[in-house]
């Protein structure tokens, strides 16, 4: 099981926990929507950037995949030339 997976789940069962706290606690039913609408805009914030992190994340290891497979298409190309290269040079 991934690691987000396991964050996600975290985060949603804190969520509800926390809700069926607040709903259960003896207060004017006003208060109560207004806990419930806080801790649902701290947990959304939280979330989105839990989700901004792992973009990132992803983000570096695109751009290091890609400058990895450029570097070998690169380095590919070179070995081709030198081979071209090598049997034109015994040809003559």
């Amino acid at each position: 099981m991934s690691s987000g997976k396991v964050l996600l789940g975290v985060l949603a069962g804190v969520a509800v926990g926390a809700t069926l706290g607040i709903l259960f606690a003896p207060d004017k039913g006003s208060n109560t929507r207004k806990k419930i609408s806080r801790k649902g805009d701290d947990y959304a914030e939280e979330l989105q950037d839990k989700f901004n992190e792992f973009i990132e994340n992803v983000t570096r290891q695109f751009e290091a995949a890609k400058e990895e497979a450029t570097q070998m298409a690169k380095n590919g190309k070179n070995k081709v030339e030198d081979a071209i290269d090598h049997i034109h040079s015994s040809a003559k």
